[in-house]
């Protein structure tokens, strides 16, 4: 999953991209409000995260101009500000959650977990395809019952193969989703990681990952 990060303190920025990554997100960030918009406003985002307070536009316009495009995104808002009638007004605004600093990453991370639980983010709660069960929810991969351990990031990717199921998934798409904008698009961690999949999802005359030359990925069922 990837979420967008919009902060101007370095410090939280740091820890937070930290946190999340180590637990299989991919993770932009910006240090004001107009490139956490533009970022908003280009890529698809599983949760932004916001700032109240931001150079050059507020958590509050960059609200007001996400839903203005009809985006759905769940927006988080982290803030100083305690009052009832602020946490009210960002709530009308479009904000899906409002988190007072300081906060415990044990409730921040409650918190995204709640969001992208919800039903708008059109997420099945367990992902089946042939003898494989996921609950991405509880990090949790399994074949014909038995569990299958994978690194956070083979797990994201085996995820957004499995609910894009059927359809070849081209590399950018694949970088966009599973891994963050830092990420450099012509190294092949993309191979790995697929090579690695199929080392423990796939058994013998029985692919299931297949790949397209100059395409893309696609996790299928061929009889």
């Amino acid at each position: 999953m990837r979420l967008l990060l919009i902060e101007d303190d370095k410090e939280i920025i740091h820890l937070l991209s930290i946190a999340l990554k180590s637990l299989g997100f991919a993770v932009d960030t910006a240090e004001n409000g107009e490139n956490g918009l533009n970022l908003a406003l280009i890529n698809h985002y599983d949760l932004i995260i916001t700032d109240y307070n931001l150079p050059i536009l507020s958590g509050r316009e960059i609200i007001e101009s996400v839903r203005s495009e009809n985006q759905s995104t769940p927006i988080l808002v982290l803030s100083i500000r305690s009052e009832i009638s602020d946490r009210v007004e960002l709530l009308n605004l479009g904000a899906d959650d409002y988190l007072t600093k300081p906060f415990t990453l044990s409730e921040l991370l409650a918190r995204i977990k709640a969001l992208l639980r919800r039903p708008q983010n059109l997420k099945t709660t367990i992902l089946k395809i042939g003898d494989l069960e996921m609950q991405p929810e509880r990090f949790l991969l399994t074949k014909n019952g038995q569990r299958i351990s994978l690194p956070s990031k083979e797990f994201s990717l085996l995820q957004y193969l499995i609910e894009n199921k059927g359809e070849i998934m081209s590399r950018q798409k694949i970088m966009e989703h599973v891994w963050d904008e830092e990420a450099d698009p012509f190294s092949n961690a993309i191979e790995v990681h697929i090579m690695n999949l199929r080392k423990k999802i796939e058994t013998k005359n029985k692919p299931m990952i297949f790949t397209y030359p100059n395409r893309g990925y696609k996790i299928d069922i061929e009889k």
